[in-house]
């Protein structure tokens, strides 16, 4: 296993990952389990967020504790559109990130990304203090998620910095993302057989976007 790639795995995910496949469960029901799943994976990503002590006052007495660094720069990047289930668990989660997003759909015959949105472009001052957390629920060819990395590298964010949340993937995918860019984080819940002909993730969901926006 890839040093970088950690597969989260608990009842409550397998749970979750068991109503998002199958077929007979209705949009909401995929949605409420993949938020579900989100917030598991996202907790699981933000581990690397740096920490400051600081000094509260309880209703019983002052102490020093540990809360993330007011000094860096928190960045959520989903992938339009069905990164977008993420959202608003994040902004539950970290309401001091900044959400940027990537829009991105793929071409059937070539399974290449081809952009349509882009709310990325932006200075970046200190780029060692980003952390930057893309988010899209399907790594299949793990070619949109090369170029949402990309945007961020090329502004000088360390790799070690960006972490990419997923719940169901692919090997070849996987492959893929950590041949272009051995140094980042990859949290996923499921890696799964094989990409078909389609370039679907099998047994996959079918999906995502279709099934999440009941379209």
């Amino acid at each position: 296993m890839k040093q970088n790639l950690k597969i989260i795995s608990n009842p409550i995910v397998n749970q979750s990952l068991c109503t998002i496949r199958n077929k007979k469960t209705d949009t909401q029901g995929v949605r409420l389990a993949a938020r579900k799943l989100t917030r598991i994976l996202l907790y699981e990503a933000t581990k690397n967020l740096p920490q400051t002590s600081i000094e509260i006052e309880t209703p019983l007495e002052k102490f020093t504790t540990q809360t993330i660094n007011p000094d860096i720069t928190i960045i959520i990047s989903p992938i339009l559109r069905a990164g977008l289930i993420f959202t608003d668990e994040a902004v539950d989660i970290l309401p001091q990130a900044t959400i940027r997003h990537i829009g991105m759909y793929r071409d059937e015959k070539t399974l290449k990304p081809v952009w349509y949105y882009n709310k990325v472009p932006m200075p970046v001052d200190k780029p060692e203090s980003y952390y930057v957390y893309i988010t899209d629920p399907m790594l299949a060819t793990g070619n949109s998620l090369v170029e949402a990395i990309r945007l961020y590298t090329e502004k000088g964010i360390p790799e070690t910095n960006i972490c990419c949340v997923c719940m169901i993937s692919a090997k070849e995918g996987i492959e893929r993302v950590f041949k272009e860019f051995p140094a980042i984080t990859l949290i996923v819940a499921a890696v799964d057989s094989h990409l078909n002909e389609r370039g679907y993730i099998v047994p996959g969901m079918g999906d995502a976007g279709d099934r999440i926006f009941n379209t």
